[in-house]
């Protein structure tokens, strides 16, 4: 008997401003599911900054923002609609 793959209803959606960051890091260790990397760019201080790499993987539980100590990024869920 196979199983029905349950739809999501959601995606999670993260925003990043580079301009903001520091290069902490502490968004991508603190992301439970690995969608964010620490970009190859530099912003305009010299600083290193998250990039949202993989969507797919993203819950919109908004961990990384609530832990980043510069307001330089936040997450959220984005309802799908139907059809997509």
């Amino acid at each position: 008997m196979a199983t029905a793959q349950k739809k999501k209803k959601f995606r999670g959606v993260v925003s990043v401003t580079p301009e903001r960051c520091k290069g902490c890091a502490i968004c991508v260790e603190f992301c439970p599911t690995g969608a964010i990397t620490m970009s190859e760019r530099l912003n305009s201080k010299g600083y290193h900054y998250p990039e949202f790499t993989y969507p797919d993987k993203c819950t919109g539980c908004a961990l990384c923002g609530m832990y980043c100590p510069d307001f330089a990024i936040y997450g959220y869920r984005e309802k799908i609609e139907e059809g997509e």
